[in-house]
C-alpha cells in the first residue's frame, strides 16, 4: 500500500493537496497538528482496492475440438447461417454425428431448422469469485474502524471551529446524560447567532416544549378514577400508592378511596399495604387474577378513586404480558413508575415492556432525591411522549410526592458536570460518541421548532 504524507499550513490546504495528488476518492488514514501546520496521511482508493484479490478469469475450454465449431453448410448462399451450438454441448458428444443427406428437390426454406438456443454471453462476474481470506477481511475492517475514528475526530475539530456554541451545547448535553439522538434532534435548529448563555436557554426552552406534565387543575386525585401503579422491582410502587392514598384522603375523606393489591407473591406485600390502609382508615382488597379484580372493581364502582398496587417484576419477565392483559380487560388506567437513578437504555427497555398497556395514562418519576442527574429520565419521558403526573423525592408519606415543577426538573437535567468529574467527556470524545451512535431516527422526530407539548 502506497501511503503518502501531506503537510500544509492549514487543514484545508492539506486536503486540497490530497485531492490533487490522489484524487477525490482518497482515504485519509490520520491527521495531526505539527509545528507550523497540519500533517495528513492518506492513501489512494485504488491502492485499497488492490488489497482484495480479484476473481480469476474464466478458464478457456480444455477440449480444442469443442472450442472450434464445425462449419455450417449453406446452399447457394441463401438463408441465414445457423447459430453456433454451445461448446459444452459439443464436448459431451462421443463422436461427431454425420448430417443427414439433403434432398435435391427440397428448397432451403423447407428444410427443418434445428432448434438451437443461442448461448448468452456470461458476464465476467458470473464466475464464482475467490473467497477472500479472513485475515484480509480483518485487516480491512481494522482499517475502516481506524479511518472512521480519525474522520470523526477531524469532523469534531472542524465543527468546533465552525460552530463553537453548538458544539459546546452538544458536549454539555452528552455530559449531562442526554442520548445522542435527542441531542442531535434538539440542536438541529439551533440559531447560529446565539452566545453560550442564550443558546442554553434556547435548548432548555425546546426541551420544555417537548415535556408533557399535569398541573393542579388536572390532578388525578381531584378527577378520580381507577389507577394501577406498574413498573419494575424496587421502583417504589407501594410507597407511592400510600402517598397518593394519603393525598386523596386529605382532600376527599377515607370513604372516597379504596386500595387493591395484586401482589400475592411477595411475603408480606399485602400486609404492608394493609398497614397503610389501617393508618388512613381505608379498605384494602386482594385480587389474585383478572376475574377476581373484575369482581372487586364492580363492588367499588361508586368509589371516587381506586388505587391498585401491583407486583414488582423485571421488565423482561413473561408475567408482564399477563399483568398488561389483566388491566386491559378491566379498563384500568395505568401509571408507569420510572426510577430517576436508572440508565437511559434501561428506562427505554421498561417503557417498551409496558407499552402494550391499553390505558397507559402516563408516568411517575421516583427517587429524584437519589439521582445525580435527571437528564436520562427526562430524555426517555420526552422521546416516548409520556405525561409526567408526579415526582417522588423521598420516603415520607405523603409529603414527598409533588406535581412536576418544570423549571426545577430542567435545571437538574441540564446541570453541567464539574471539570474534575471522571464522567466528563474531553477532547474529541463527544465526536467519537456521536459517530458511534445510530444515525437513523425513528418516526416522530423531536425538533426544537415544533416540540410535542
Amino acid at each position: 500500500m502506497n501511503v503518502r504524507k501531506f503537510i500544509a499550513a492549514t487543514a484545508r490546504d492539506a486536503l486540497r493537496k490530497v485531492k490533487e495528488t490522489l484524487g477525490p476518492d482518497a482515504i485519509i488514514l490520520s491527521n495531526r497538528g505539527i509545528p507550523g501546520g497540519v500533517e495528513i496521511m492518506a492513501v489512494a482508493a485504488r491502492d485499497m482496492e488492490m488489497m482484495v484479490p480479484t476473481a480469476e478469469r474464466q478458464a478457456p475450454p480444455r477440449n480444442k475440438e469443442a472450442a472450434v465449431a464445425p462449419p455450417v453448410e449453406a446452399t447457394g448462399g441463401r438463408g441465414p447461417a445457423l447459430a453456433q451450438p454451445p461448446a459444452p454441448a459439443l464436448a459431451k458428444a462421443s463422436a461427431p454425428a454425420s448430417p443427414p443427406p439433403l434432398r435435391p428437390s427440397a428448397p432451403l426454406a423447407a428444410r427443418p431448422m434445428p432448434q438451437v438456443e443461442p448461448q448468452r454471453p456470461q458476464p465476467r462476474g458470473a464466475a464464482p469469485a475467490e473467497v477472500v481470506p479472513a485475515a484480509v477481511m480483518d485487516e480491512i475492517r481494522s482499517l475502516r474502524r481506524m479511518v472512521e475514528r480519525q474522520l470523526a475526530g477531524f469532523a469534531w475539530g472542524e465543527s468546533t471551529r465552525a460552530a463553537p456554541v453548538k458544539t459546546e451545547m452538544l458536549r454539555q448535553m452528552l455530559d449531562a446524560g442526554f442520548s445522542p439522538q435527542f441531542a442531535r434532534e434538539l440542536l438541529a435548529d439551533l440559531p447560529h447567532d446565539l452566545d453560550a448563555g442564550n443558546a442554553l436557554a434556547w435548548v432548555k426552552g425546546g426541551a420544555d416544549r417537548g415535556m408533557l406534565t399535569t398541573s393542579s387543575e388536572t390532578d388525578i386525585v381531584d378527577r378520580g378514577g381507577i389507577y394501577a401503579l406498574v413498573g419494575p422491582t424496587g421502583v417504589g410502587k407501594t410507597t407511592t400508592t400510600a402517598k397518593l392514598a394519603a393525598r386523596c384522603v386529605l382532600r376527599h375523606g377515607a370513604r372516597k378511596l379504596a386500595l387493591v393489591t395484586t401482589d400475592g407473591y411477595r411475603i408480606g406485600a399485602h400486609e404492608q399495604l394493609r398497614i397503610y390502609g389501617r393508618i388512613l382508615g381505608v379498605s384494602v382488597h386482594l385480587a389474585k387474577d383478572a376475574d377476581d379484580l373484575r369482581a372487586t372493581l364492580k363492588d367499588l364502582r361508586h368509589t371516587h378513586m381506586v388505587l391498585i398496587d401491583t407486583m414488582g417484576m423485571s421488565q423482561r419477565d413473561r408475567l408482564v404480558s399477563e399483568q398488561v392483559a389483566m388491566f386491559g380487560d378491566n379498563d384500568v388506567k395505568s401509571l408507569l413508575l420510572l426510577s430517576a437513578t436508572s440508565r437511559g437504555d434501561t428506562l427505554d427497555d421498561v417503557v417498551r415492556a409496558y407499552s402494550g398497556l391499553q390505558h397507559l395514562a402516563g408516568c411517575i418519576l421516583t427517587k429524584v432525591d437519589e439521582a445525580a442527574s435527571l437528564a436520562s429520565s427526562l430524555d426517555v419521558i420526552i422521546r416516548h411522549r409520556l405525561r409526567l403526573y408526579y415526582v417522588s423525592n423521598g420516603q415520607r408519606v405523603p409529603e414527598d410526592l409533588h406535581l412536576p415543577n418544570r423549571p426545577y426538573l430542567l435545571h437538574r437535567a441540564f446541570k453541567d458536570l464539574p471539570e474534575s468529574s471522571p464522567h466528563r467527556l474531553d477532547g474529541v470524545e463527544p465526536g467519537l460518541l456521536m459517530a458511534s451512535a445510530a444515525c437513523t431516527t425513528p418516526s416522530g422526530n423531536i425538533s426544537a421548532g415544533g416540540h410535542r407539548g
